[in-house]
């Protein structure tokens, strides 16, 4: 089947390590559009994506990890996590001492200074999680230690999930809807675009692109990715750093 949506993850795929956009890439990336194919970046960021992966590249956009997925401005799919759900787990991780934050819109809603941690977000304020009443789109713990690692996964309920990324400052755990992930919000993008998911190839780098990849006809994995990402994909591809993402465009699809 001819590709007609070609959807990628940012972090450890389209982004080389410095966090740019190569030129070669920005070129793949517009003569997919050229082709008529649609692009799309899903990603487990939110509101940071703009600032590394801009609009003017892309027809869709999947934010945190397939909790909002977005044709230009507006929302075509959203799963968030209730502030009723979401508050017992903050308070809990707060009681605790452990950084805790709840995301939605780009505000980041903590109980720790989130820019010692990402100098470039300042997007954020101290809470006090017994009076938060915002559904988030995706809770986060920076660098939890084992123990407090095993005590978040303690907290959340059946509706919810967790996934585990990696990050500049070590890793990140990750608290999402069931209901949002990659593959859902590719498949609401799919729908409204005519598009069955044999049309589809998508390129990813860690656990949390597991199943758009599997998800996807084709899943093409980073030549730098996890190896359980491996071994479900259909092929593999150059790493990050080596322009994986457009050289395989360019051999299979340009």
């Amino acid at each position: 089947m001819p590709i007609k949506m070609f959807v990628t993850d940012l972090d450890g795929t389209l982004l080389k390590t410095d966090k740019t956009l190569s030129e070669s890439t920005k070129m793949a990336l517009s003569q997919c559009r050229a082709q008529g194919i649609k692009v799309v970046y899903a990603t487990g960021r939110g509101g940071s994506a703009e600032r590394v992966a801009p609009s003017k590249f892309f027809d869709g956009k999947i934010t945190m990890n397939g909790a909002v997925a977005k044709i230009g401005d507006e929302i075509v799919y959203d799963r968030l996590i209730p502030y009723q759900t979401a508050r017992p787990l903050l308070m809990a991780c707060d009681k605790q001492g452990i950084k805790i934050t709840s995301e939605k819109s780009g505000m980041h809603y903590s109980n720790f200074t989130v820019s010692d941690f990402w100098s470039y977000l300042t997007n954020f304020c101290i809470v006090d999680f017994a009076q938060h009443e915002i559904d988030a789109e995706k809770i986060y713990a920076p660098s939890p230690t084992e123990e407090q690692k095993s005590f978040i996964e303690s907290l959340i309920p059946d509706n919810l999930y967790s996934v585990i990324t990696t990050d500049i400052t070590g890793i990140l755990l990750n608290i999402m809807h069931k209901e949002a992930t990659k593959s859902k919000a590719i498949a609401a993008l799919a729908e409204i675009w005519g598009i069955n998911p044999s049309e589809i190839v998508a390129f990813g780098d860690e656990m949390n692109d597991l199943d758009m990849l599997a998800y996807a006809g084709t899943g093409v994995a980073m030549g730098n990715g996890l190896a359980e990402i491996k071994s479900i994909a259909n092929d593999i591809c150059d790493t990050n750093d080596n322009d994986g993402v457009a050289k395989w465009l360019e051999e299979n699809v340009l």
